[in-house]
């Protein structure tokens, strides 16, 4: 189990991506939340087996298709063991 809490940015806000993130976590099986940024970039916290953070972080570096991805950073975080679902916040 993995824990990450990352930042995107570009032109991430207002184009769907924090709906496509939950759904793709979601089909990841991964818990945790997203949501927007006054500075027009968008956090997250995600949790899930290792090949599913992998995944998901393939997918943020893309974004949907109307996104313009420039930048991700992503850290390691403490797995919360109480959460469960994907949220947005």
């Amino acid at each position: 189990m993995q824990r990450i809490q990352a930042r995107v940015e570009g032109g991430v806000q207002g184009v769907g991506f924090r709906y496509h993130t939950l759904r793709h976590a979601q089909d990841l099986g991964l818990s945790g939340w997203v949501r927007n940024l006054p500075d027009g970039s968008v956090e997250l916290e995600a949790q899930g087996p290792e090949k599913a953070i992998h995944k998901f972080l393939e997918f943020l570096e893309r974004g949907p298709s109307a996104a313009r991805v420039s930048r991700v950073t992503a850290h390691p975080r403490p797995v919360e063991a109480e959460e469960s679902g994907f949220q947005i916040r």
